[in-house]
């Protein structure tokens, strides 16, 4: 059904001038002449066929119609106003910044992330993809992590957990490895550049002592998994970024995996993260658990 609706621009300038209580005041806030705005409201008491001021002095003052209409239409361009804004920041709104590793973002962020934007298509999402040692420095609304420890208190405080996180030892399956009760033997062991507490992590949690005779290290996690693969040596490696290597049997975890104190967690850049942040983390949550 259409809308009984006089010209919106009538209605303006009818409500400002109930609203300042003079022609000249809603000429001044409306950047329009004083005759301008006294013939919309003319033509609007033309459309009602009725007044809606009373003369007051050398002004006007609105009478019990024009009391009651005043509001009602205050309250809607109140309403309009507040909802054009609304859209206009979410338009304007900058894109969340999310910052983690190479490997995770190349293994599981960005294979992952269409469903968060099909979920979430008003949220704009840049991705900035680091070491974990520049992680710490990273300016990022976000910034995904298992090893806090070079974090600055209060970093660490504003820490919100995502997933359980485990490690294992992997390795070609042909890769020459010899295990005794409490140890394994591998000739080379492919180190993290800037995690290295992960294999004294992984030890005490799993009880396992590895002994090498060699070792190799490389920046990314990615660049140590590639090497594992092509027969280079034993690798330490979050079980959810290598599940397809791990099914295909490109790599083995010969002691399978151990869990972690710590989770994975995102770094809020503020105390309280804003709606976008607080989505994506929500989303996370669920899909880094999913199976």
């Amino acid at each position: 059904m259409a809308r009984r609706l006089p010209p919106l621009s009538t209605l303006r300038s009818f409500e400002a001038v109930v609203r300042l209580g003079s022609v000249r005041a809603a000429a001044g806030e409306l950047d329009r002449t004083h005759g301008a705005v006294s013939k919309q409201i003319q033509a609007l008491q033309q459309t009602l066929g009725a007044p809606l001021f009373d003369r007051v002095g050398t002004g006007v003052a609105p009478n019990a119609h024009g009391r009651m209409l005043g509001a009602m239409v205050g309250r809607a361009l109140d309403d309009l106003s507040a909802g054009y804004a609304q859209v206009v920041d979410d338009l304007r709104a900058p894109p969340l910044h999310i910052a983690c590793s190479v490997t995770f973002a190349t293994r599981w962020l960005a294979p992952n992330l269409a469903a968060f934007t099909r979920a979430h298509p008003d949220i704009q999402v840049r991705l900035s993809m680091t070491s974990a040692r520049e992680l710490k420095t990273a300016d990022a609304d976000l910034t995904i992590a298992w090893d806090r420890t070079g974090f600055d208190a209060g970093a660490q405080g504003r820490a919100i957990p995502l997933a359980p996180i485990a490690f294992g030892l992997v390795c070609a399956p042909d890769y020459p490895v010899e295990r005794s009760a409490d140890s394994l033997r591998a000739p080379v062991r492919i180190d993290h550049d800037f995690t290295s507490r992960a294999w004294d992590l992984w030890s005490e949690r799993s009880g396992v002592r590895l002994e090498t005779e060699h070792s190799l290290s490389f920046p990314h996690s990615h660049l140590a998994i590639e090497a594992a693969i092509t027969g280079q040596g034993v690798a330490l490696v979050d079980r959810r970024l290598i599940r397809r290597e791990l099914r295909a049997n490109v790599l083995v975890a010969p002691t399978g995996f151990a869990v972690f104190p710590e989770g994975l967690a995102a770094i809020s850049r503020t105390v309280t993260p804003g709606p976008a942040a607080q989505a994506m983390i929500d989303w996370m949550r669920d899909a880094l658990t999913a199976r």
